[in-house]
């Protein structure tokens, strides 16, 4: 970069010389009379020349800022500093989702903001879907076997990384929409042809005329039949214009996306069914995208106020709408499943990237044989590794669901989280945070983050019932559920809580579902004495040393028996004659 910006400070210079030599000749040969005016073509020449290199090198400088950046934003995600430098996918939240605000899918420090490295909005979209709704297994193993395969292609992810940076907005899916199908009327040849001999004769006609071999009459008729066929076509112009008018930054991104994905050698089965239906035979996308690039420029270029006169004369609107016609005609019905490629590749990549730079992750096994989640080790993904701490957790057989109890901050809600998070991860097809994860199809839903409504008048406690509702007939579905209830009904009187969960419970239970529920209310262990709920008591402790919390994290089998709601109020000095101060031990929350 330090090159550039000297060879760019250098070409500058130069460009400045050569400005004051050309006003100095200009001096000689119009204010002296001492040299021939044509002296200043060499200047022109050589400062057009000067122009290009520099623009060549600012290019080289702007490309070598951008893979930096790239490298210093892959660091910063090693080292736990990626918050608020991706796409969060904040638009992606649906407050009404199962789990996806529960278990920090989207927004500022999300698992998406994460792994994200998609550069069109197709590519955005689909790694979204693959979160946000778990796929079946031929077609996560499909996708882990991609993903092992683009895993050390760190050129194709680099690439795609920098492309376009300055392109403000990313390819938009809505925006391209027209052109996934062909046009209504496909222009036929001899209308196209027609049009360009009018266009033609007018432009020579209103020639001669100026060079006086004709007279006025002649290039004012040409130009009258010119505009009355201009007008039977002004439909066309404004469809062409409403389909892909301004679009050409996005085209040209998609082209050269596009561009690299054919250049890429790829062998898995799903990689491989992608570029084949990306490039079939001779056809590449890229030309074609680039192409049409080339004619919504040409289209646009009429609205320029010194083109303008001339695209008058010579029908250039109607021209160009011909000519896009016919592109989508020809290609339009191949857009959709260019743009359908271009996502899924690009949502393999940022998988792939993920995979990279956690190579201690693994691919888990899908078991389609029974419900079960049975994970070693397994940890929360948004927590840096250093900070990790890791339990085993078994769900399936003769254990249904785990009644995690413990003290504020000892981890319960971490757990829930490192669950459903990694469970979404595993049925996207990426690898997880765990030593070893076995797991069937599973759709999982949450009431880790139940909020109150002022908007739709709800309540925190009916918006849980309601989300509880929800999660019944989820499972009720045709793929076994995984419930993630953090202190279930605790909106409620401690009889109304004690009975009510236990059969919100015994009823998911009863439909397949396996989950955790974590409780401060130890009257809900009791329902591990219920045969027909299959459940386990695990627990969370904390320790008061010289008057500082400390935590662990680690998972015990049974019920807690010690509270430190006291001990962090006395901390805190809300406890009369209690010294005040924070507690210590690091809160394992990942907002914070």
């Amino acid at each position: 970069m330090a090159s550039a910006a000297h060879r760019e400070e250098r070409i500058s210079r130069l460009r400045l010389g050569v400005g004051v030599a050309a006003a100095v000749i200009a001096v000689l040969a119009f204010g002296l009379d001492r040299l021939d005016p044509w002296w200043l073509l060499a200047p022109a020449v050589v400062f057009t020349a000067l122009l290009a290199a520099h623009e060549r090198v600012r290019q080289r400088r702007r490309l070598a800022e951008r893979t930096a950046a790239y490298y210093e934003r892959g660091l910063a995600r090693l080292d736990g500093q990626w918050a608020r430098a991706g796409r969060t996918g904040a638009h992606f939240l649906d407050p009404h989702h199962p789990y996806a605000d529960d278990l920090d899918l989207f927004g500022e420090g999300s698992l998406y903001e994460l792994i994200c490295g998609a550069r069109t909005s197709m590519g955005e979209e689909m790694l979204a879907a693959w979160l946000l709704a778990p796929s079946d297994p031929a077609s996560v193993r499909e996708r882990q076997a991609a993903v092992r395969e683009l895993t050390p292609r760190l050129d194709l992810r680099e690439d795609l990384a920098v492309l376009g940076e300055e392109v403000a907005a990313t390819v938009r899916r809505d925006a391209l929409a027209s052109l996934a199908a062909s046009a209504a009327r496909p222009p036929g040849t001899g209308l196209r042809l027609g049009a360009l001999a009018l266009s033609v004769a007018a432009l020579a006609a209103t020639l001669s005329w100026a060079a006086g071999w004709a007279p006025g009459v002649v290039p004012l008729g040409a130009l009258a039949v010119q505009g009355l066929v201009g007008w039977r076509l002004r439909h066309r112009v404004r469809e062409a214009d409403r389909a892909v008018a301004s679009h050409g930054p996005d085209l040209e991104l998609l082209a050269t996306v596009l561009e690299r994905f054919e250049r890429e050698p790829l062998a898995s089965p799903l990689l491989a069914r992608l570029h084949a239906h990306m490039v079939a035979g001779a056809r590449r996308p890229s030309r074609a995208v680039r192409r049409l690039r080339l004619w919504v420029d040409l289209l646009d270029s009429r609205r320029n106020q010194f083109f303008a006169p001339f695209a008058s004369l010579t029908m250039w609107g109607a021209h160009c709408a011909l000519a896009i016609e016919a592109w989508r005609a020809r290609h339009g019905g191949s857009v959709e499943g260019w743009l359908a490629a271009v996502g899924q590749l690009e949502a393999l990549c940022s998988l792939a990237g993920y995979a990279w730079e956690h190579p201690a992750d693994v691919y888990p096994d899908i078991d389609e044989r029974e419900t079960r989640f049975e994970a070693e080790a397994l940890g929360h993904p948004l927590i840096p590794e250093a900070r990790c701490v890791r339990n085993d957790v078994a769900l399936g057989g003769d254990v249904r669901v785990l009644i995690v109890s413990g003290s504020n901050m000892s981890g319960k809600s971490t757990l829930l989280r490192a669950v459903g998070t990694n469970a979404v991860l595993a049925l996207a097809g990426a690898p997880v945070r765990a030593a070893r994860l076995r797991l069937s199809p599973l759709s999982v839903g949450a009431t880790l983050r139940i909020r109150d409504s002022l908007q739709e008048g709800t309540s925190r406690f009916y918006a849980e019932l309601v989300r509880l509702r929800d999660l019944v007939r989820i499972a009720d579905g045709p793929v076994p559920l995984l419930f993630l209830l953090d202190e279930i009904l605790h909106g409620t009187n401690s009889h109304d809580r004690r009975h009510g969960a236990a059969a919100v419970v015994r009823g998911l239970v009863q439909r397949g579902a396996v989950g955790l529920v974590t409780t401060h209310d130890l009257a809900l262990s009791e329902v591990t004495d219920d045969p027909e709920v299959s459940a386990v008591n695990v627990h969370f402790e904390d320790r008061l040393e010289d008057g500082k919390m400390l935590f662990d994290y680690r998972m015990r089998p049974g019920v807690v028996r010690t509270s430190n709601a006291l001990a962090l109020m006395a901390t805190l000095g809300l406890l009369p004659g209690a010294p005040g101060g924070p507690p210590t031990g690091r809160c394992p929350s990942t907002r914070g």
